[in-house]
């Protein structure tokens, strides 16, 4: 039971084995090496309409958030982006990618740091895919900016010394203990080692239902946040966003968590979180369908929600990996 707890947990932080991964439907051609320019004195911000939260980190990477549509993965070929790196458990457009004549590796990795076999293979991805490399999580605050350090760093692209950097300068909260952690200590591979590793690298990775269910909770849990900001009611950038449904949305999200295998060999402590924001959510739902809206009711609901998601990933998702015991 222990074993399958740690396992499960795993899951929730999004971080998924290489033996999970599957195999990309083609071997790309070896990349000539290229001189690779200096990193800049710290990363640079770029100006970016669809891209959110863009660095440039060293010549050949790039770190921000997921690219959504034609216009971003445009904006990202205008960038003189080839190769896009997912570390977000959000399975990859690949199909808009490759009709911008980009390639995707989907690596995904979690809130607790990034593990040492990803670390390696991040380095390699960036070392010899062709680029520059634009590496994204969801919001590009968190996630990307730690395993673009990472693996700069692994690749000798970055002195060890400017990992947190990286992290500071993208917004990386640091509640996300994991993510500074693997930062900090964030060291460059042997070749030897990089050059061992297999260079078959994933379009798409396998992710374990409950990640996956978090991956889709987190994607309402936007929508929500956005109708909440425009006072309850559909944005006027979100047209298609109803208020109502979507929190009805966020409760289905909550139950079907619930309804899991892998919820059912969780911490009692996590089970009761979900079950909470399970009953916030069908009160944000009512108060929403309220003629008028009861706007008081549905901040007190989502408030709850907030508080059950704040301190869950306080206690089950941002542990540092170095932190867990060994499976």
């Amino acid at each position: 039971m222990l074993v399958s707890r740690r396992a499960a947990l795993a899951a929730i932080c999004l971080a998924c084995g290489c033996g999970q991964e599957s195999a990309s439907e083609s071997k790309s051609p070896p990349q000539k090496r290229v001189a690779i320019a200096p990193v800049p004195a710290a990363p640079v911000k770029i100006a970016s309409e669809h891209l959110p939260n863009a660095f440039r980190i060293h010549e050949k990477v790039l770190s921000g958030g997921l690219p959504e549509g034609d216009a971003a993965f445009a904006e990202l070929g205008a960038l003189g982006v080839k190769t896009v790196i997912s570390v977000d458990g959000m399975k990859p457009d690949v199909e808009t990618a490759k009709k911008h004549g980009l390639r995707y590796v989907h690596l995904p990795h979690g809130y607790d740091g990034v593990p040492e076999a990803r670390g390696k293979e991040l380095a390699k991805a960036v070392r010899d895919l062709s680029g520059p490399v634009y590496i994204h999580c969801h919001h590009g605050k968190h996630r990307s900016p730690a395993a673009a350090a990472v693996a700069c760093i692994g690749a000798g692209f970055v002195e060890p010394s400017g990992g947190e950097l990286i992290l500071k300068m993208a917004g990386t909260s640091e509640n996300y203990r994991g993510l500074y952690d693997s930062a900090r200590n964030a060291h460059a591979f042997e070749k030897a080692i990089l050059d061992g590793l297999p260079a078959d690298f994933p379009e798409t990775s396998a992710i374990p239902p409950l990640a996956e269910g978090m991956v889709a909770l987190e994607h309402t849990y936007d929508h929500v946040k956005q109708i909440a900001a425009a006072g309850w009611t559909t944005p006027a950038d979100h047209p298609a966003l109803d208020p109502a449904h979507e929190a009805l949305i966020l409760r289905e999200h909550f139950t079907e968590l619930l309804r899991l295998e892998e919820t059912a060999k969780q911490h009692e402590r996590f089970q009761q979180h979900l079950r909470d924001s399970e009953a916030a959510a069908q009160k944000l739902e009512d108060a929403l369908r309220a003629q008028p809206v009861a706007a008081d009711r549905a901040q007190a609901a989502i408030a709850v929600v907030e508080k059950n998601c704040a301190e869950c990933h306080k206690d089950f998702r941002n542990t540092p990996l170095r932190e867990k015991a060994p499976h």
